[in-house]
């Protein structure tokens, strides 16, 4: 009977000791590794802070002006919303969260940051689709930057720059 709490008392021990080391699984990307997932001419920076890759994206400024401010919300999703920024977060699991920051020079234009586990593996799909979309067909069908948008907004944390957003 003696030697059966024991081994219960050690089996106890290890499973508290085993649960108090850190997964490996919780390995972050370098910055080099983020921004090697994005490809874009315009200028593409990132580092990493904490936990949250976060991704800077130069915007035009001409773009800015044609599109006014349709164009300064919908910059962090077009990045956002990819496959490889899902791909970053299968990847890295210790990754919470990836931020995408547009913009203009040194004025920042906008920024949304989008955790893990705000997205489940069909929302994911949705999201891809979404964005997709409006890569492809947002200058001929503007709805669809506007769908990206609202659905942006419905899923990260964001913020505009009033300067680029007033109506």
């Amino acid at each position: 009977m003696m030697g059966r709490r024991w081994i219960v008392v050690g089996l106890v021990t290890g499973g508290m000791l085993t649960g108090c080391q850190e997964p490996a699984e919780s390995t972050l990307p370098s910055a080099a590794e983020v921004e090697s997932y994005y490809e874009y001419q315009a200028g593409l920076e990132a580092e990493v802070t904490g936990n949250v890759a976060v991704i800077t994206i130069a915007q035009s400024a001409q773009q800015l002006r044609r599109g006014g401010s349709l164009w300064a919300k919908v910059g962090p999703y077009i990045f956002l919303f990819t496959e490889e920024t899902y791909q970053l977060f299968e990847d890295f699991p210790g990754l919470a969260a990836v931020r995408v920051v547009t913009k203009v020079g040194d004025a920042r234009v906008a920024s949304a940051l989008l955790a893990r586990d705000e997205l489940s593996g069909v929302l994911w799909r949705r999201s891809l689709n979404i964005a997709g979309q409006a890569r492809r067909d947002g200058t001929r069908r503007v709805t669809l930057l506007e769908d990206l948008v609202d659905w942006g907004e419905a899923h990260t944390d964001f913020t505009y720059n009033d300067r680029y957003t007033r109506r």
